[in-house]
């Protein structure tokens, strides 16, 4: 089966937008374009349903159960239970409120390994557990790779570690990490496993009880959404937390890790995404299927198509003396964000000369400041970093390729 990326882009807005006409989006890593179904869905909710959820009265009472839907639906497809799903306003927000509700459950002197293959927005408040007495232990990339050892990673557990923390792929470095066999060997030792979803769920998302991870979180305006982040917590470990909500809150799961309230449009609107995964299974297969199976379906088949087009601009940058991939450049074992080094002109001008060229995309160091650092590649300017999806076209990986051909 191939991917119908007519079909797909069509359910896109963004591609047929005449301002947007002829430049090329390579900056999906901080952003995804947003899908018609959710665009249609919030913009339904405002107009019609924008009422304090749960009275006894028509709006407010559909308001609450197309909040429940979202729940429910997103539970299925990453193959959990919809009280183990969690929407806040940020992963980073999430995390955060996450740390300051685990750190009760700990000793003076209890450990966390943290990867410096994170995103530091994702990993600074693990970090600041340090200040109540929680040690930090740090598992560093390797400084001509960027990836994380597994034998390096089993001489780091103690007997007072309780919590291992690293992303699923690094927003820079694009290495997809091997969650189940990591979060296997963290429970041998007893310890919790933590993964970052955030550079890793836009290009599939993940089954979660296959995984194996006792918290998963990601970001759903990275994956055709709202700007809310979602926030896995396997069901045994809620109970065990402090409840981070009004007192009266105590022992509802859902609110207990959520402060700040729940976002009635944003988190309604999150089945538009479900439901522009459920047009390209209905489109692409004839079967009906449970949602779980449909997402195992469509992560095959968006990752087919972004492989080839990770081939088509590796073996591009591969021929050349004058860049530097960071990271690996097998498509095989990464996902579709590469950051390059320019080696012959400065990072200023060759991203000056692909905008000139209609290419947008990012460079900086993406808060990914540890795994650089590792590297030892300076903050600043930091890297070039192009990021695709499944809804990118070998036509756009080729006006890529030749702005860089002019740029390098």
């Amino acid at each position: 089966m191939k991917l119908d990326l007519e079909f797909v882009r069509a359910q896109f807005p963004a591609f047929s937008e005449p301002s947007l006409q002829g430049w090329a989006f390579f900056e999906n890593a901080g952003g995804s374009y947003p899908c018609i179904q959710f665009i249609n869905r919030l913009t339904d909710f405002y107009m019609k349903n924008k009422v304090q959820v749960n009275y006894p009265y028509p709006a407010s009472m559909l308001a609450g159960e197309l909040m429940e839907a979202s729940y429910k639906r997103m539970a299925d497809y990453l193959n959990v239970e919809d009280s183990e799903i969690h929407f806040g306003p940020s992963t980073t927000q999430n995390i955060y409120v996450l740390a300051n509700a685990m750190s009760p459950i700990w000793k003076n002197g209890d450990e966390i390994i943290l990867s410096c293959q994170d995103h530091e927005a994702n990993a600074g408040a693990w970090r600041k557990l340090a200040d109540k007495g929680i040690k930090i232990v740090e598992w560093h990339v390797d400084s001509e790779t960027g990836l994380l050892s597994l034998d390096e990673l089993e001489g780091l557990f103690s007997e007072r570690t309780k919590m291992l923390v690293f992303p699923h792929c690094s927003n820079v470095i694009g290495h997809i990490n091997p969650v189940k066999e990591i979060s296997r060997n963290a429970h041998k030792h007893g310890v919790l496993s933590v993964v970052d979803g955030v550079a890793y769920a836009p290009h599939a998302f993940p089954d979660l009880k296959d995984l194996g991870a006792d918290i998963y979180l990601f970001s759903l305006y990275k994956t055709y959404g709202p700007h809310l982040g979602l926030m896995y917590v396997k069901k045994e470990l809620i109970g065990k937390l402090e409840n981070q909500s009004h007192f009266f809150k105590e022992g509802i799961t859902r609110s207990m890790l959520t402060p700040a309230g729940p976002d009635h449009a944003q988190i309604a609107a999150t089945s538009g995404i479900l439901d522009y995964f459920d047009a390209v299974y209905k489109h692409h297969f004839d079967d009906e299927a449970e949602p779980a199976q449909k997402n195992r379906a469509l992560h095959k088949l968006f990752n087919e198509h972004e492989k080839a087009l990770l081939d088509r601009l590796l073996d591009f940058l591969k021929s050349r003396d004058d860049v530097q991939i960071i990271g690996p450049d097998d498509a095989e074992i990464r996902a579709t964000t590469v950051s390059i080094l320019p080696k012959n002109k400065t990072l200023d001008q060759v991203y000056a000369t692909l905008v000139k060229h209609q290419i947008m995309l990012g460079k900086g160091d993406f808060y990914a400041v540890r795994p650089l650092i590792d590297m030892d590649i300076p903050r600043k300017p930091g890297v070039l970093r192009i990021s695709f999806l499944h809804y990118t076209s070998m036509e756009e990986i080729d006006q890529l390729i030749e702005a860089l051909k002019v740029a390098l």
